[in-house]
C-alpha cells in the first residue's frame, strides 16, 4: 500500500511478525518516533497475541492422508503414479504427481500448489474484483495474483490490485474481504476512519471477517 496521500499513521503487524510504520511523507523523524511511543502498549500486546496466534500454525508434510486447504474446505492428499499434470482436485483429494516429490522433494510439491492456486484465483479474484468494484464505486487498472511473502494483497498507486495465492486457501467470503478491502484503498490509501466506512458500506460485517482472517491466517500456508 503506497504511503502517498496518507494523513494518518499507519502502524501494522505483518503476517511475518515484523512492525511495519507507514507515516504521512510530511512527517520528521522525530514525529515518527513520538507516535510509536504512543502507541507501545498496543504494538506490545499485539506482538504477544501474534506470537500466541502463531504457535498452533499448522507444519504440513507431502504424504497420503494429510491435509491441504482449498476454498476453506480440507482435502486429503494422494500421491499418484500415472497422471498427466503435478496436481489436480479429484474426487475430493488433492492428487499430486508421486515422481514430482520422489525428484523434487518438498519444494517441487510446494510449487505445483502455488500453481495450481494462482491459475484458479486469477479467475476467481478477478470475477469478485468485478463483482465488487461497481459497488464500491472504482475501477482497477489491473488484477494479478502472485506470491505477496507476509501480505495478503495491495493496492499499487496506479490502482494496480496484487492478490497473494494462498488466498484461494480462505473460504469465499474471506476471500470476498480481501477483495473489498484493497478495492477501498483506491479511495482511501490508509486505514483511517473513512477507510473503514467505505468497507462497512459494502460489506456491514468485514469486522467478522477481518477476525476470523487474523485468527485462522496462520494456517493458510503450505
Amino acid at each position: 500500500m503506497p504511503s502517498t496521500d496518507r494523513s494518518t499513521t499507519d502502524i501494522v503487524i505483518e503476517r511475518n511478525g515484523s512492525v511495519v510504520v507507514r507515516p504521512p511523507q510530511h512527517f520528521s523523524e522525530d514525529q515518527v518516533d513520538e507516535v510509536v511511543r504512543s502507541k507501545r502498549m498496543w504494538i506490545y500486546r499485539n506482538l504477544a497475541e501474534w506470537r500466541d496466534l502463531n504457535a498452533t500454525a499448522v507444519v504440513r508434510e507431502w504424504v497420503n492422508g494429510e491435509t491441504f486447504l482449498y476454498s476453506g474446505r480440507s482435502y486429503r492428499l494422494s500421491l499418484v503414479g500415472d497422471q498427466d499434470c503435478d496436481l489436480k482436485l479429484q474426487d475430493g483429494r488433492f492428487c499430486l504427481r508421486r515422481e514430482l516429490v520422489d525428484t523434487e522433494g518438498a519444494k517441487g510439491a510446494k510449487q505445483a500448489f502455488e500453481h495450481y492456486f494462482a491459475a484458479r484465483g486469477l479467475a476467481r479474484i478477478r470475477d469478485r474484483v468485478k463483482y465488487y468494484a461497481p459497488k464500491v464505486g472504482v475501477e482497477p487498472a489491473s488484477v494479478v495474483i502472485k506470491e505477496m511473502g507476509y501480505r495478503w494483497a495491495n493496492c499499487s498507486k496506479s490502482n494496480a490490485l496484487a492478490f497473494h495465492w494462498k488466498c484461494m486457501m480462505a473460504p469465499p467470503q474471506i476471500i470476498d474481504y480481501i477483495v473489498v478491502h484493497e478495492l477501498c484503498h483506491i479511495h482511501h490509501r490508509n486505514h483511517s476512519d473513512k477507510f473503514w466506512n467505505e468497507v462497512d458500506k459494502v460489506m456491514p460485517d468485514y469486522r467478522e471477517r477481518k477476525n476470523w482472517l487474523r485468527l485462522n491466517g496462520a494456517n493458510l500456508d503450505l
